[in-house]
């Protein structure tokens, strides 16, 4: 694929993935078919900063953790009031990378 699409999705993409895994998302992409370059342009990723909003607000309910598909610790976080609200205070701090490494999971899972 042309570098230079490349470089604008990796511009306009880069805060939906952790740093450590921008480079293999950049290698992939330079070796991907051009018949798949659509495909990957219509990948709907989750926003992290959407994540820790919903994360601060609901996050003692698990709606964070079902809104990035994390539906079985949903469910716990649901059931258990947010650990007590201890669970949800840590989630404060992992959401985000959370998100990152399921969009992470969207990208590979999408290109195979």
């Amino acid at each position: 694929m042309e570098s230079s699409k490349v470089d604008m999705f990796m511009m306009s993409n880069s805060k939906f993935f952790e740093a450590h895994h921008l480079m293999a998302v950049r290698e992939k992409l330079l070796t991907l078919d051009d018949s798949k370059w659509g495909m990957v342009q219509t990948l709907q990723f989750k926003d992290p900063t959407t994540s820790i909003i919903v994360s601060l607000l609901g996050g003692q309910l698990g709606i964070d953790r079902f809104m990035i598909g994390d539906t079985g610790m949903g469910i716990g976080k649901l059931l258990t009031c947010g650990g007590l609200g201890i669970w949800a205070i840590i989630d404060w701090f992992l959401i985000m990378g959370a998100t990152r490494e399921k969009n992470m999971e969207i990208f590979q899972n999408s290109l195979y």
